[in-house]
């Protein structure tokens, strides 16, 4: 009897590992800021250059003269006023891949982007933090709180 409680202990000390492994890894595979696999390359590769997806209007442009992340600021914030946190969050992610010269001004933005859709969810701040995502070291959900 101790020997069959010994050999069964030892199969689930052995598979159990490789189990939650794998079903840890095939989880993660299906979050928002996983690299898009399969029919979401086709949505990607469908997209215009300037940001816009399918069945959206191209973002508007930002006025002439503006430094780079002060134009990137308006961008997010009209894309913010006109979709929603997650879309500028995305809208953010992409610039960030494309102009990595922008990247010390990625928190600042993602904290503004937060304190801006607390504002456009009238203060609902539980709302606001809905679209969180890590972006810039979770600085969006920083901006919704403070």
């Amino acid at each position: 009897m101790k020997q069959l409680v010994r050999r069964i202990g030892q199969t689930i000390a052995l598979t159990l590992p490789v189990v939650l492994v794998t079903t840890g890894t095939l989880a993660v595979t299906r979050v928002p800021w996983a690299p898009p696999t399969g029919l979401d390359q086709q949505v990607v590769a469908a997209s215009s250059e300037d940001g816009a997806g399918i069945g959206r209007a191209p973002a508007a442009k930002a006025p002439e003269g503006l430094a780079p992340q002060d134009a990137l600021r308006v961008a997010l914030l009209e894309e913010l006023r006109a979709h929603n946190p997650g879309s500028a969050l995305d809208l953010l992610e992409r610039s960030m891949r494309e102009q990595p010269a922008l990247t010390p001004y990625c928190t600042s933005l993602a904290g503004e982007l937060g304190k801006a859709a607390v504002r456009k969810y009238q203060g609902d701040v539980q709302r606001a933090r809905s679209f969180a995502r890590p972006v810039c070291d979770g600085s969006f959900a920083s901006g919704v709180t403070g």
